[in-house]
């Protein structure tokens, strides 16, 4: 099996990034000369995707213009939020619910997304069908983040993630979740944790080790230090 489909998350504000993102979305931020959305976009390519979904809200405008400008060989559509934004979890919900697959890869891109990660992606692809899931997130030691003030997010256990106290993976961006675990929830703002929380109660959120290097786009202070480094 394959999935056909990749979301990317788009809406937000970056509040966090200000005053950068006051006219520029945080995933048109460049560094190198490539944005983000970018580098994200070229991942998913590699990954053998066929179509990706990228909603909208903040500057809306910006993402149709870059996307008319860029001509990626693929086709990619933008769903907005609407008059309010929705969150991670609505957001996802307002685009799966255009479609009729049932699985979807879904990707942050205020992460700094690389070739590096495409055979780490596949196989995680791959875990997820051959062992019948309904989800699975990509997440790396915190020793492997750029940012060290981030803290962690989950204990990998075999292939199940926890919230222990250690807490020594990171979530990286990445996740495949299927459709199925939207259907006791309606299109309104809320995080995709409240899903991974649900998961976790029950032991059947799933976790993949990633062994790449983690950039991701923080705060104004991260950002600046990946543009000098």
């Amino acid at each position: 099996m394959k999935i056909d489909t990749a979301l990317i998350l788009c809406a937000g504000y970056g509040e966090r990034l200000k005053p950068l993102t006051l006219s520029t979305p945080k995933p048109l931020l460049e560094l190198n000369n490539v944005t983000m959305l970018e580098n994200c976009i070229n991942v998913i390519i590699k990954s053998g995707i066929k179509k990706i979904l990228i909603n909208t809200h903040h500057l809306s405008k910006k993402f149709f213009d870059f996307l008319d400008q860029k001509k990626f060989p693929i086709d990619i559509q933008i769903i907005k939020d609407g008059n309010k934004i929705l969150n991670t979890g609505g957001g996802i919900l307002n685009m799966i619910n255009h479609f009729t697959d049932s699985d979807f890869l879904i990707f942050n891109p205020d992460t700094l997304w690389s070739e590096e990660y495409v055979v780490e992606i596949n196989k995680m692809e791959k875990f997820y069908f051959s062992n019948k899931l309904n989800n699975i997130l990509l997440v790396c030691k915190k020793e492997l983040s750029f940012d060290q003030s981030l803290k962690g997010d989950f204990e990998l256990k075999e292939k199940f993630l926890k919230k222990d106290d250690k807490k020594d993976f990171i979530y990286i961006g990445c996740q495949i979740l299927s459709k199925k675990l939207f259907k006791n929830y309606e299109i309104k703002n809320f995080s995709i944790s409240e899903i991974w929380n649900e998961l976790l109660k029950k032991d059947e959120l799933n976790g993949f080790e990633s062994f790449n290097e983690f950039y991701h786009l923080t705060n104004l202070k991260t950002f600046k230090k990946l543009e000098d480094s």
